[in-house]
């Protein structure tokens, strides 16, 4: 019997169809957010009335993990449920803690979710915990995302290096003077490691492992942060491309790995603010899909392998994702098909 239904945790449960304030325009509060509209499929995806994943299992499981999943969770996971009706997902958050995927795999670990979605693979220690438990940690990568640099719409910089990147956030460079724009102190904003993969990995793969500087301001949520950006003029921040490109009151950076080849991660001619929510900047998947862009990671689904139900709808969920439909629906909610 399916011991996540039964779940005896205090834990906040969201429909998929009701969730990511951090998808919408940040005007809007979490207090004033109203259930979102169910998502309608782009033309050019083929709408499929059948259920063609095999061995897909029967029941409620509990699922969660990253926000930088949020628009998978409305555009991609709504449809599943939809030609899957049998297949019922229930999204749910940590009940004391930020949602991410460090607090995502401690929950899978911890038997409350079925399994999760994340912006990182789990560690060795991780599945080291989960083996103590009766079982092993498996991730399957079905995406690949960019991590995008977001900052005030009206800061005069051209964009950066990922050593100057690299610089802001280990507090060796505090004022955007130094790096060619205006006299103006840089605040540079971050989720909490504790929660957040995202997190996680600027840190593996910006930072190269080191630590952050003690001008870095932490924050809950992206919805947060954004709104921080948008008032505050030195301002800074990181996120998934599809949080940060379309924003109409931040704008994000060119980056690149020298100061004479910046790659944006959205589409040229850039669409400036006067022209938002009207028209809105586009990632620039050819960028991030051929490597330009130099900060990409993969998204993966991470099960549980203990040969029952649980470990069932984990791979139904990933497989379901890796087939034609589920890959250009992932792409149509702004990240790069894996295959």
């Amino acid at each position: 019997m399916n011991k996540i239904i039964s779940s005896a945790i205090a834990i906040s449960a969201i429909t998929v169809s009701s969730i990511l304030l951090s998808t919408l325009d940040v005007n809007i509060l979490p207090s004033q957010a109203k259930p979102l509209p169910k998502f309608q499929e782009p033309f050019n995806v083929v709408r499929k009335n059948n259920c063609d994943v095999s061995n897909i299992p029967q029941g409620i499981f509990n699922y969660g993990g990253s926000t930088s999943w949020s628009p998978i969770r409305l555009k991609v996971d709504s449809v599943l449920q939809r030609v899957c009706p049998q297949f019922v997902l229930r999204y749910i958050q940590p009940p004391s803690s930020d949602p991410g995927s460090v607090t995502g795999i401690k929950m899978l670990i911890d038997d409350q979710m079925a399994f999760i979605q994340s912006s990182r693979s789990f560690r060795r220690e991780e599945n080291t915990q989960a083996k103590q438990k009766g079982f092993s940690l498996k991730a399957i990568s079905v995406a690949i995302d960019a991590i995008v640099i977001g900052v005030n719409d009206n800061l005069n910089i051209p964009g950066l290096t990922i050593t100057q990147l690299k610089d802001i956030y280990t507090g060796r460079i505090t004022n955007w003077k130094e790096l060619g724009g205006p006299n103006l102190p840089i605040v540079p904003l971050s989720r909490d490691q504790e929660a957040s993969g995202t997190t996680d990995f600027f840190i593996e793969y910006v930072l190269n492992k080191d630590k952050f500087g003690n001008n870095v301001r932490y924050i809950g949520t992206t919805t947060e942060a954004i709104k921080e950006i948008a008032s505050t003029p030195g301002g800074i921040y990181y996120a998934s491309a599809s949080e940060i490109v379309s924003q109409c009151n931040i704008k994000s950076l060119p980056i690149g790995q020298i100061k004479t080849s910046l790659v944006p991660p959205y589409k040229l001619p850039r669409i400036p603010q006067s022209k938002c929510p009207r028209r809105r900047n586009k990632i620039n998947y050819d960028n991030i899909r051929n490597g330009n862009y130099p900060i990409t990671r993969n998204l993966f689904v991470i099960i549980k392998q203990n040969g029952q139900s649980e470990e069932q709808a984990g791979k139904a969920y990933a497989d379901w994702l890796l087939t034609d439909q589920g890959q250009q629906l992932i792409e149509n909610a702004g990240f790069i098909r894996i295959k």
